[in-house]
């Protein structure tokens, strides 16, 4: 099978062509799911009880409650990148690891050095003329230490999902192996995300490739989805036999589709949620969360933006999976999703879904509860933060860290 994809970075400001296709009277259509919040911040995390037993003698201790939390700060950990499209942990050496749009991976250490030469250098590969093109995308195999897979733009604008061996820690590029190369209608809308679920299967999201009239609502391409591949099962990779199309009716490795730019998303193993930041087109941005143990799911783009008809003002919105959180253009024109916080230095923020625009550089987050969002806060002012979020990130111990456009790495880190 032919595999036709088109992937996107970040900006809605590039906006796909409208096309008008005929669709039917709108029925029950769903109301904006954007919740006001229902419930307020614990500030005080709760003494942590640890009892063991040894020979019949019980020992009890008690780990003293945190300071109340007062707030959130913005720590910088590193400067003077170039476009960071993503930041994450080496998981076999523990300092972060700064991926930049035109090919290259730096080395972060603790105390904001950068390491002499890259981690990686794709510069010889990576084809990044287009401001939505370069290294996009990368991520650790979760139990092979031996392999390393990145997603990336060749200077033909179509895209490639590799896999790198890495040898004693570091990647040896001459053994690059393409997993799948996807044919690009134009060099918009790419997407970008890799990631590894807790079913050890590989996740890729991948836009309309700028013509979503074509390709959105089309399961039969691998454009405007999130794909999902069993990289160990067979070479280069196959698809998982519960994959929701893997018996027909789509493309078998499409988990889910009608999405327009899936820049990141993020996987909730705590939750068993997936949540999704879809870049939007000419009015909404939408945060969509659905448990990751179905699939299949449609977004509804292009017959929808949010909650709203987008190709006619009619439209039929049921068979569509409708956003959890959706905001107008005039807060911002271009989400950038993030994480669902499971570190330490925060308790209090435990489940709670952070995420950014990157046209009004705001920080927000929520908490999902029982289906639906509780907790909602602007951080923004908070931490004085001024800059274009390109993407968000996590270090070894699961703490949030922002990339901006600027080349500044941060961290989000509490004030007590």
């Amino acid at each position: 099978m032919l595999l036709i994809v088109g992937l996107s970075v970040l900006l809605a400001g590039c906006q796909t062509p409208e096309v008008q296709p005929t669709v039917g009277p709108i029925v029950d259509e769903a109301p904006p799911s954007t919740v006001t919040t229902t419930s307020t911040l614990t500030t005080e995390a709760p003494a942590t009880l640890t009892t063991t037993t040894v020979a019949s003698t019980t020992t009890t201790s008690t780990t003293a409650p945190l300071p109340e939390l007062k707030g959130l700060t913005l720590e910088t950990v590193g400067e003077g990148f170039d476009q960071p499209s993503f930041v994450l942990a080496n998981p076999l050496g523990g300092q972060l690891l700064v991926v930049e749009r035109e090919g290259v991976v730096e080395s972060l250490e603790a105390d904001g050095t950068v390491g002499e030469e890259p981690f990686l250098d794709l510069t010889g590969v990576v084809g990044s003329s287009g401001i939505e093109q370069g290294l996009l995308g990368m991520a650790f195999h979760p139990s092979d230490e031996s392999r390393l897979f990145v997603y990336f733009t060749l200077p033909s604008d179509d895209s490639v999902l590799a896999e790198i061996p890495l040898v004693e820690g570091l990647p040896d590029v001459s053994e690059l192996v393409e997993l799948i190369r996807f044919e690009q209608p134009t060099n918009r809308h790419n997407a970008g995300m890799v990631l590894f679920g807790p079913d050890g299967y590989l996740y890729l999201s991948l836009g309309e490739g700028g013509e979503a009239s074509t390709h959105a609502q089309n399961p039969d391409t691998l454009l405007s989805s999130i794909l999902r591949l069993d990289i160990d099962g067979g070479v280069p990779s196959v698809v998982p036999p519960d994959n929701p199309f893997a018996d027909g009716g789509g493309a078998p490795e499409v988990w889910a589709f009608g999405l327009r730019n899936p820049w990141r998303f993020d996987i909730d193993p705590v939750g068993g949620l997936v949540y999704i930041a879809d870049v939007g087109h000419s009015e909404w941005e939408e945060i969509n969360v659905v448990p990751l143990a179905d699939g299949g799911y449609n977004f509804g783009w292009l017959a929808m933006e949010g909650t709203h008809c987008f190709s006619s003002a009619e439209c039929e919105s049921d068979g569509f999976e409708l956003p959890f959180v959706e905001y107008p253009h005039p807060d911002g024109c271009s989400v950038t999703g993030g994480y669902v916080y499971r570190g330490s230095a925060i308790p209090e923020l435990d489940g709670h879904y952070f995420y950014g625009d990157w046209c009004s550089g705001f920080i927000r987050s929520f908490r999902y509860s029982d289906g639906v969002a509780v907790d909602e806060r602007d951080w923004t002012d908070e931490l004085g933060f001024k800059g274009q979020v390109n993407s968000f990130g996590l270090d070894s111990s699961g703490e949030i860290l922002i990339a901006t456009w600027d080349g500044t790495i941060y961290r989000l880190t509490p004030v007590r």
